[in-house]
């Protein structure tokens, strides 16, 4: 019993009793899109994807309406889900790198509170010794026709899940990630819509190439949301569904312009939906600020358990059992870079209905892999399209110079202007609010210890490398 407690105290966590026999405890399953927008499957109101999986998920669930990742880049965003601390703290907040030492994480709480933890599918996180998750093996695959260099080309394999599911054994609760390579690029070469029935954003340049481009975005989540059925299926196969929270979220957004690697909420507002039968309403809606660090406090206090180490997140445990429930006055997000190929620094302050950006370093073009990169699709087949355009068409001109030039500071009204256009700062009206935001701001990085001033460091000890051959964050397993 002494040691028990012990480890309990070591990880942060120790149970909270009460008198009487507790009830068992739920399974928790997180099943985790690639580069997915909000605003892109249908219990989020889009009428063009098909989504029946979500959809009906949607219906048995609760469905955020304000859920936010802490970073529009894949790494740091994982790092940050699964240790409950805004990039800067954990300091993975470049993609690709690992967290520090010594950081708990998921695994160590709610190991510590009986759990079993398993991953399956994509990893993009490290060193193993912070996540040292069990690896459901055989998840990964490559895509048909790229077994000698998958790259970019991997899917997600359900079958071991299946297997993995029917071995677990009654009493002994478990955490299951189930990550998805879809919809990240590179999309399906063959599409499943067709280009004249998608829809452009009105912050995206309607050309011929960008909708054959969205019309394969379009086939990748189908394909994703088609795995969310597979497990929820599997789920019901194994007779654990009644005792288990299923919940469903994004890293970031997509692959498009003003989406991935940048901080206007197509990048960082995610969908996320939470199934728990019998303690959730279903169908139901809540407008709660939420942040995905607040999901492993959450999933702790759901377990009786309690995290004694400092966090950026809360539990929003009485949100799911009152919707009405209010939860963060903000939220913050960060994003450092992807390398050499992304060099813009910027940080976010969200609230329910206003946004503010810093840019760290708005003397650098914007540029990312969408214009940069030429050794996959997801921009290098539809952006010529955009160039051309925007020699002819005053809207393609200004998408791509908002696209590639930011100013120092932004704010927008979230509410009136969804879609971020229309730059509030330099508006007298709003000289006080934003000299609240900037009071806000240089508080949060000062209690984050971020004092970064430009892009980051690529000669970091934890950027590439781990103590092995292999990267500090390995993409897959």
């Amino acid at each position: 019993m002494k040691l028990r407690l012990a480890l309990f105290a070591f990880f942060g966590c120790w149970f909270t009793a009460a008198g009487g026999q507790q009830p068992p405890l739920p399974n928790m399953v997180i099943f985790i899109g690639d580069d997915l927008a909000v605003w892109d499957i249908g219990p989020y109101g889009n009428k063009v994807v098909r989504t029946p999986y979500l959809d009906k998920l949607g219906r048995e669930s609760m469905v955020f309406d304000n859920a936010f990742a802490a970073s529009p880049t894949c790494g740091p965003s994982r790092s940050s889900l699964l240790t409950a601390m805004y990039p800067m703290r954990h300091g993975a907040h470049g993609n690709h790198s690992g967290v520090k030492e010594g950081t708990p994480s998921m695994v160590q709480l709610l190991s510590a509170l009986g759990y079993r933890v398993a991953i399956a599918g994509k990893l993009h996180v490290g060193p193993r010794d912070v996540f040292p998750l069990e690896y459901i093996a055989g998840t990964n695959v490559p895509e048909p026709g790229y077994e000698q260099a998958p790259g970019l080309h991997y899917d997600l394999n359900l079958a071991p899940v299946d297997e993995w599911l029917g071995q677990q054994k009654p009493g002994k609760p478990f955490v299951l990630i189930v990550a998805d390579h879809s919809p990240h690029v590179v999309w399906p070469e063959k599409p499943t819509y067709q280009p004249d029935e998608v829809d452009i954003p009105p912050v995206h340049i309607d050309t011929d190439d960008a909708r054959r481009a969205r019309a394969r975005y379009y086939t990748d989540v189908t394909k994703m949301d088609t795995n969310v059925g597979t497990l929820m299926d599997l789920l019901d196969k194994h007779g654990v569904a009644a005792n288990s929270i299923l919940m469903f979220t994004s890293d970031q957004g997509p692959q498009w312009a003003f989406g991935k690697w940048g901080l206007y909420d197509y990048g960082v507002q995610v969908p996320f939906i939470v199934r728990w039968p019998g303690q959730v309403e279903a169908g139901s809606r809540t407008d709660a600020l939420v942040s995905q660090v607040d999901i492993l406090p959450t999933m702790v206090g759901i377990a009786n358990g309690t995290v004694a180490h400092r966090i950026d997140g809360k539990s929003f445990l009485p949100v799911l059992k009152n919707p009405g429930a209010k939860h963060h006055d903000a939220v913050f997000a960060s994003h450092t870079g992807d390398g050499k190929m992304n060099r813009s620094p910027m940080r976010m302050l969200r609230t329910d209905r206003y946004k503010y950006i810093l840019n760290l370093a708005p003397e650098i073009t914007y540029t990312t892999h969408m214009d940069r990169a030429t050794d996959h699709d997801g921009g290098r087949e539809y952006w010529p399209s955009w160039r051309a355009a925007s020699f002819q068409d005053q809207h393609a001109a200004a998408v791509l110079w908002r696209y590639h030039h930011r100013p120092a500071e932004e704010l927008y009204d979230v509410e009136a202007d969804p879609w971020e256009q229309v730059n509030l700062a330099a508006d007298p009206a709003y000289g006080d609010m934003l000299e609240r935001f900037r009071a806000q701001m240089k508080a949060i990085r000062a209690e984050q210890g971020d004092h970064e001033t430009g892009p980051e460091d690529l000669s970091a000890p934890n950027r590439n490398q781990g103590k092995g051959k292999g990267p500090v964050a390995p993409y897959v397993f």
